[in-house]
């Protein structure tokens, strides 16, 4: 994996504080995680320091430095990390999914809008967009509500592992499928739903591109302080000319400078 590029000290520190990079701030529970979340905006699950952007594993963890041990089922770190997850999907007072180029990724209420205004399919688009196979496993899901996923492989006819997983991914990041519960006993599985469901408010507000490009950049670079080439587009899975767009919207708005081709940086970082 490419080395990231050194942040300026203060930078880092700024990180610390916000990204709960701190052992006096770290996440314990479900109720801060969800705290963490809404602060924050949008976060992955369980990337360490060797990925960019806020992590709920890194804010487990406390450090800046945290990376995923080899044999994660042993570790104390991850498996709250994961424990924690599945209480926030039964909590339902975040969005989870897996969202744009596969990140399992956290969302504030908040945030939702946004991200759907960017990926998000809508039904008239559905046919056009979406796969045979995610469009017949949604059909079920509009009829039933929610169902594990046995049981919808069976109902939908998409009987393939590979098949069915790749549908559920396609959903997920079309935003209009997610988990909504994890059972372990008698065997894995997980509870889907419909995301309007869970979220109707949110995904029924309807926002346009190009100010759901400035508000996530906006979301991120007030957690991050800056961001260097190609950072948000990395964080959040949008395309690197969308997310420039995003922050030059910032620096015409006054809140943030480019110093540099594809480098911008918060003004007034002490007092967000």
């Amino acid at each position: 994996m490419r080395r990231a590029p050194d942040l300026p000290t203060e930078i880092e520190e700024y990180r610390d504080l916000r990204w709960r990079r701190e052992g006096m701030r770290q996440v314990e529970t479900a109720f801060e995680a969800e705290r963490f979340i809404e602060q924050v905006g949008f976060a992955s699950c369980l990337t360490d320091a060797r990925r960019p952007g806020p992590s709920l594993y890194v804010a487990v963890c406390g450090r800046r430095d945290a990376v995923m041990p080899r044999n994660v089922q042993k570790d104390e770190e991850a498996s709250l990390t994961w424990h924690l997850k599945d209480e926030m999907l039964r909590r339902g007072r975040v969005y989870y999914a897996k969202l744009a180029r596969g990140k399992a990724m956290f969302l504030a209420p908040r945030m939702i809008p946004c991200f759907a205004a960017i990926w998000g399919v809508r039904r008239s688009e559905e046919a056009r967009r979406l796969s045979r196979s995610a469009r017949a496993i949604l059909r079920v899901l509009r009829k039933e509500w929610e169902m594990s996923t046995a049981d919808l492989r069976d109902e939908s006819g998409v009987k393939d592992r590979y098949a069915f997983t790749k549908a559920m991914d396609e959903l997920q990041a079309a935003m209009l499928v997610v988990p909504s519960e994890v059972f372990y006993q008698p065997k894995f599985t997980y509870i889907w739903t419909l995301a309007i469901g869970r979220f109707p408010d949110a995904l029924l507000r309807r926002t346009d591109r190009e100010k759901a490009l400035r508000e996530i950049a906006r979301c991120f670079l007030t957690s991050a302080g800056m961001t260097m080439r190609g950072e948000l587009a990395r964080v959040t899975g949008l395309s690197r000319p969308e997310a420039g767009r995003g922050n030059r919207a910032l620096v015409a708005e006054g809140i943030a400078t480019m110093p540099t081709t594809g480098e911008y940086w918060l003004i007034e970082r002490d007092k967000t």
